[in-house]
């Protein structure tokens, strides 16, 4: 089904043309209109399978035509949470590319920053917020931030936040948040705590389940390499040489193993940078603009990585480690393979 089937607003048809979109996904096909109609939602889907756009645009068109009737003073309308950094920036960059010409305000705020820029935009005032739980809490807590007009509420990635000990600060943030709302969850696993979360928070939710759970795409090649511990890093290096190898995310379990990753890589002459919760905010968006750009051909990081980055044509993932469970596997591998390339 094509996006011009779907009851959009010119403004917003206008930007996914210019983004390219023609097709939507399934998950689009299936949640936007339910979305359109105020329902609350429970989308469970791979990774890759365009998530944020099935929720970024009923968001953006709900607020838009309010404002058209309302004229109010811009007011923050809504609140997407997300587990990590980058995946939050990705979410607040695809608000801005498919709202380009609604004049709708999006800010995304996240730890290991100055705060004064995100309270300095927040005092001017802001339409869509885009947060890590730790800093939306703590500017919460400060009385930057004022959750009691939110109308539209989505929790992205909410497994990854349950892996990650976040589930009490989210509870905590729906207690700031109006009883008479639109909620989404979307989620590429559901297990049972997060089903009993989305139990206790969405009202008669639509439920919408895109592939099997814990699933790879059938685009993605894999391979599987037997090797001793010792050459790991040996086999690594060879395969990474192969220059038809246009781009490569290395996953490593540890931080300390990916930083271990690159200077052995960097010794044997490959240029490779990493990105991992050590490191700051800046070094870590300057090393995924670096990939991004193909300033670097090889990225190394750890599972912080696994969903919250989004990289155009990635043509390899390589598992150094192996991760514990199914999921994760899944969610790294899903990095590759997206928007109907091969990977």
């Amino acid at each position: 089904m094509s996006f011009k089937e779907l009851d959009l607003i010119e403004p917003i048809q206008r930007s996914l043309k210019k983004e390219g979109y023609t097709e939507a996904t399934q998950i689009q096909i299936k949640a936007i209109p339910e979305l359109l109609k105020g329902k609350d939602l429970l989308g469970c889907a791979q990774t890759g399978t365009g998530k944020t756009a099935a929720f970024a645009i009923p968001i953006l068109q709900g607020i838009y035509k309010e404002q058209q009737i309302s004229k109010e003073r811009r007011q923050t309308q809504a609140l997407i949470v997300a587990p990590t950094r980058e995946l939050a920036i990705q979410i607040s960059e695809s608000f801005k590319s498919y709202g380009r010409y609604l004049g709708l305000k999006t800010l995304v705020i996240y730890g290991g920053v100055s705060q004064n820029p995100q309270t300095r935009d927040l005092k001017h005032g802001i339409d869509i917020l885009v947060a890590t739980p730790g800093r939306l809490l703590d500017l919460i807590n400060q009385k930057f931030i004022s959750l009691k007009n939110i109308k539209y509420f989505v929790l992205d990635e909410a497994d990854l936040m349950l892996d990650m000990g976040m589930l009490k600060d989210v509870r905590k943030i729906i207690t700031y948040i109006p009883a008479v709302r639109q909620t989404m969850f979307f989620s590429a696993t559901m297990p049972e705590e997060i089903g009993e979360l989305a139990n206790s928070i969405l009202n008669n939710p639509v439920r919408i389940d895109v592939t099997p759970v814990s699933s790879t795409v059938d685009i993605i090649e894999q391979s599987l390499y037997y090797v001793d511990r010792g050459n790991k890093v040996n086999l690594l290096v060879n395969i990474l040489r192969d220059k038809n190898i246009e781009s490569a995310l290395v996953f490593s379990r540890t931080k300390h193993g990916a930083n271990k990753i690159v200077a052995s890589l960097e010794k044997a002459g490959l240029k490779a940078e990493a990105i991992h919760g050590n490191k700051s905010q800046n070094a870590r968006q300057l090393a995924l603009n670096n990939f991004n750009e193909r300033k670097t051909r090889i990225l190394v990081a750890t599972d912080i990585a696994a969903r919250g980055i989004d990289i155009e044509e990635l043509s390899h993932v390589i598992n150094f480690d192996l991760p514990e469970v199914p999921e994760t596997y899944v969610h790294r591998i899903g990095r590759t393979g997206r928007a109907g390339f091969a990977g």
